[in-house]
């Protein structure tokens, strides 16, 4: 005899367990250091011009070294620990941001088509980004980036077979 109704056994049923989360390549920090570094320096370059122009020392310019510095140490790691994606039966969860944190749930349903990117820098460390093109307007794009080229190529292939889209580029 059983102390608890059968609707109430139902409802205390385990779930179907869960897709593990994954995690994007470790190669991808260095990504984002290389370039958020570019960047930074470009941003230096610029401010050193403009103050020499503008008969100001140049070295005001290099205050921004130490806060380009903790940047490009800092922002990339965080970055990378709070990124995760899981595919599910029914849709892909993405979820990323440590200040503002942000997550996205694509129906296998509603996706559209499915691309692999790179860039030159991604291509020469074997990094690739996947992105989902869904149906509708606003946010109808999902990206991973800083994946392995062939998980890339293998997690596109999959999201094409659950989606039953058949057009991926």
């Amino acid at each position: 005899m059983t102390l608890l109704d059968d609707d109430v056994q139902a409802d205390l049923a385990p779930a179907e367990p869960q897709a593990p989360d994954e995690r994007l390549d470790p190669r991808v920090e260095l990504l984002w250091q290389v370039n958020a570094a570019l960047g930074w320096i470009v941003w230096i370059s610029l401010a050193a011009v403009a103050l020499f122009v503008f008969d100001r020392s140049p070295a005001w310019a290099s205050l921004m070294a130490p806060v380009a510095a903790t940047y490009v140490m800092q922002v990339p790691t965080r970055r990378y620990r709070h990124f995760v994606f899981r595919v599910g039966p029914a849709d892909v969860r993405v979820a990323h941001g440590w200040l503002w944190r942000t997550e996205s749930v694509v129906l296998h349903s509603r996706i559209q088509h499915v691309d692999t990117r790179q860039g030159p820098v991604e291509r020469m460390m074997g990094l690739a980004t996947v992105v989902i093109f869904t149906a509708g307007s606003v946010g109808a794009m999902v990206a991973i980036p800083g994946l392995a080229t062939a998980r890339a190529e293998a997690l596109r292939d999959e999201l094409v077979r659950l989606s039953g889209t058949d057009d991926a580029v």
